[in-house]
């Protein structure tokens, strides 16, 4: 079982290619597509890594896996389905994601609302197989309720965790909980769930964002030890009253993210773009003065 992690760094998302190595199957985690929010261009540059890296290895694309509907890029699923294959997966709440997004930008009863745009939808629980790789689903509910965690184990090799955007590295904390029904109080809970794994367990992250201070490197993942001796919103010993308190302020004063108002029309609908219109041209909505 191997892990090759690419940065996009427009968006600093990290995109993992999961690799069973004997049967040379692979899955896709978190993959980008380029979009330029002035010019409302998108390209595939980021996304043609990926497809490099997968032909270069002579690999199988079994599953792309998106962690949540993203509010930070576009979702390169679709691209990567078309030239790769390999079936979209997503955690079942996303319904509820859909349902809520689809008011906010009055999409109308054309837009599905039942998922039904992904191939598999995980649950708590919910198991899959890339190649020999056991692929454990884990719903990290809190940044949105849709998000999931994927605990990746084989043989007698130690698992790792693709978090989404529940962690981040230590010195970065967690991600914000003020998106459409996210909770601080569900993110405290989904994090007790993945620091409950052993000390060396590698959590690999979606997104790094390196305090300017730090001069380091962007870092594709960090550890469980890590994360409970150091991450300084939820090392060992801060209480969950206390994680809501800090939690609750610190999205008070947050930006929102540059490419949430187009990104998320298209993720909730499985990283397909709108159909062009009647002049060949394909347009993103933008709801005025509702966030």
């Amino acid at each position: 079982m191997q892990v090759h992690s690419f940065l996009d760094p427009a968006s600093e998302t990290f995109s993992h290619i999961l690799v069973d190595t004997r049967h040379k199957k692979c899955a896709i985690i978190d993959p980008v597509l380029d979009f330029d929010v002035a010019s409302a261009r998108t390209s595939t540059a980021q996304a043609d890594k990926l497809i490099a890296f997968v032909e270069e290895h002579g690999l199988s694309v079994t599953h792309l896996i998106e962690t949540h509907a993203h509010a930070d890029h576009l979702s390169a699923a679709v691209y990567l389905q078309e030239k790769l294959g390999g079936q979209t997966v997503i955690g079942t709440a996303i319904r509820q994601v859909q349902k809520t997004f689809g008011e906010i930008y009055h999409l109308g009863a054309e837009f599905r609302t039942d998922a039904s745009q992904f191939d598999l939808l995980t649950e708590d629980g919910t198991q899959f197989f890339v190649g020999d790789i056991q692929l454990t689903a884990i719903s990290v509910a809190g940044h949105t309720p849709a998000d999931m965690a994927y605990v990746a184990s084989i043989d007698t090799q130690s698992p790792i965790i693709f978090v989404g955007d529940t962690l981040f590295a230590p010195d970065v904390g967690t991600a914000r909980c003020d998106f459409p029904n996210g909770s601080a109080h569900d993110l405290y809970d989904a994090i007790g769930k993945l620091l409950q794994y052993p000390d060396d367990t590698r959590l690999y992250l979606c997104h790094d964002y390196p305090p300017a201070a730090s001069q380091r490197s962007h870092q594709a993942y960090t550890t469980v030890g890590e994360t409970r001796r150091h991450n300084i919103h939820v090392k060992d010993g801060i209480s969950k009253d206390e994680f809501i308190a800090m939690r609750t302020t610190r999205d008070q004063s947050l930006p929102m993210p540059r490419l949430m108002l187009p990104a998320v029309q298209v993720n909730i609908n499985a990283g397909q773009l709108p159909a062009a219109q009647d002049n060949g041209v394909r347009y993103l909505k933008l709801p005025l003065n509702v966030f």
